[in-house]
């Protein structure tokens, strides 16, 4: 079942400038350490990070709060599951909004699409609940 959707359109320009301007004070504010290391290893960095920034964007509408009630950006970080799939690691108020919309006996799953074609990088989040697994017997 879907809990929540969010889509976010960012311009790459408005990234590249807030890094130009506010340098490591905008990253460490906004970015988490392997969102950080993973952009700065990358030939366009403010494309990557301007996905990421989406991202954020997009989950808060998902959660549906907004960037309220406890939730910052470093509370999302866009991460990849082992298979590769992009996916968020939620924590401190995005995690406990998270846990509020997840229904008892269900684990949310979220799943996350980016793309860039400059100057806009966007990103599209779905949040939805898959049953738990119960043990036969």
């Amino acid at each position: 079942m879907i809990l929540g959707i969010g889509n976010d359109l960012c311009d790459i320009r408005r990234i590249e400038k807030s890094i130009e301007r506010f340098g490591d004070r905008f990253l460490l504010r906004v970015f988490t350490e392997e969102e950080r290391r993973k952009a700065l290893s990358r030939a366009h960095p403010a494309r990557t990070f301007a996905k990421r920034f989406a991202a954020k964007e997009a989950a808060t509408k998902a959660l549906g709060t907004g960037f309220s009630n406890g939730v910052y950006f470093i509370d999302i970080g866009v991460v990849n599951a082992p298979s590769g799939r992009p996916t968020l690691a939620l924590t401190g108020g995005a995690a406990r909004h998270l846990a509020l919309l997840t229904p008892k006996g269900f684990t949310a799953r979220i799943d996350v699409t980016l793309t860039d074609e400059y100057p806009l990088a966007e990103a599209f989040v779905v949040i939805s609940a898959v049953p738990n697994d119960t043990p036969s017997g």
